[in-house]
């Protein structure tokens, strides 16, 4: 899944440092070329990873400014090939091999420990060899305007292996996740960033204790919309974006909840699936003290919807589908149809962010405010009845 796709998963993060003084794109190719992919296709090298283009996968010389920048977006791919032979196929020949061996050495039972690691490092190359890499691309668009990258993807093995590739390719610069607590820093204004700093149970500044100690903030905000979805009620739009201040949409949660807690024999999980009607089963997880770790949103505005499963203890966002978009194979530019729809999926995915940022900064408003006792009586007598 990636920038062209309707369903997408997506990570933020907050790029720190400063962007060279020297002509942009300059830079960029520099940087991105330092750390191209190169293929493997050609070699037994078991992996491969690096930087492509976005529209063509099997490219990576950025060479010209559209391979890589359009208007106020950078977008490149990270491609990571890998060549895996099955276990029960290795052992097979492994054993063969050995066998081979012995046949030639009557007098010997078993191989010497040197010899075995021998064979089965030759085995392994040679099978290697007569195995095609499988390839993985993972798109990501760049604001350097915001400071802001969003990557298409929510494993934590190609976050990490992201924020590697990209500390090796830009000097100086380094990529931070947006995790609950510093999603809520950015989007409060100065008065309610001083209250928020007042309830941060985080003994550092450190993210992983801004994490970890921080995840009330996930809890009660999935906690708040369930509830509040549950009446019907209209928010409208309060902060930056494509969409004016002030537009009214929906947001409710369906579909998917999941909600855990501890009990006499550990943590338990519990998952709430199918359209629900008065979340009668949520309901009693919730009253016998789990908290919700993750849901799926829904957002409409007009007769446009989006909906996504949103990670309460990380703000990722997981099958994030927006309306859709079609791109036409048949006929005219393929570049500019491809151009077109880069700037449509962007515009849609930024609005739902957008209203879930809007949705974040209600919520915040009253956790933070002296409304949040009265809210809470109301969701517990929501919970009671």
């Amino acid at each position: 899944m990636g920038i062209y796709s309707n369903t997408v998963s997506i990570s933020q993060f907050r790029i720190s440092g400063e962007l060279p003084d020297q002509d942009l794109f300059n830079w960029l190719q520099t940087a991105l070329a330092g750390r191209s992919f190169k293929s493997i296709e050609q070699s037994a090298e078991e992996t491969a990873e690096g930087w492509v283009h976005t529209d063509n996968p099997d490219y990576a010389e950025f060479t010209t400014p559209d391979t890589c920048w359009r208007d106020r977006y950078l977008f490149f791919t990270y491609r990571r090939d890998q060549r895996k032979i099955p276990s029960a196929l290795l052992k097979s020949h492994i054993s063969r091999a050995e066998k081979e061996y012995l046949a030639r050495r009557p007098e010997m039972k078993r191989p010497p420990k040197s010899e075995r690691e021998e064979i089965s490092e030759r085995v392994k190359l040679s099978l290697l060899a007569r195995t095609l890499p499988a390839p993985v691309t993972v798109d990501l668009v760049w604001q350097p305007d915001k400071g802001l990258v969003t990557l298409f993807s929510t494993s934590q093995k190609v976050i990490e292996r992201f924020e590697e590739l990209f500390n090796k390719s830009f000097e100086n610069l380094r990529p931070l996740r947006i995790y609950p607590y510093k999603r809520a820093f950015d989007l409060l204004d100065e008065n309610l960033r001083e209250r928020l700093v007042a309830v941060n149970q985080a003994p550092t500044e450190a993210a992983l204790d801004e994490i970890q100690c921080n995840i009330w903030i996930g809890q009660d905000f999935l906690l708040w919309l369930l509830n509040r979805g549950l009446e019907g009620e209209s928010f409208r739009t309060c902060t930056e974006g494509h969409l004016e201040t002030g537009t009214p949409f929906s947001a409710w949660i369906d579909d998917k909840i999941h909600l855990q807690g501890g009990g006499e024999s550990g943590l338990q999980k519990v998952a709430v699936s199918g359209s629900q009607d008065r979340y009668l089963e949520a309901r009693t997880a919730l009253k016998s003290g789990k908290t919700i770790s993750s849901a799926v949103i829904h957002l409409e505005k007009d007769d446009l919807q989006w909906r996504f499963s949103l990670n309460g203890d990380m703000f990722t966002f997981g099958s994030f589908k927006s309306p859709s978009v079609k791109i036409e194979r048949d006929g005219g530019d393929q570049i500019s149809e491809l151009e077109s729809v880069f700037y449509e999926r962007l515009y849609l995915l930024e609005s739902g962010l957008q209203m879930f940022d809007s949705l974040l900064v209600c919520f915040l408003k009253q956790r933070l405010g002296d409304e949040w006792t009265n809210c809470m009586s109301i969701i517990n007598a929501w919970l009671e009845d």
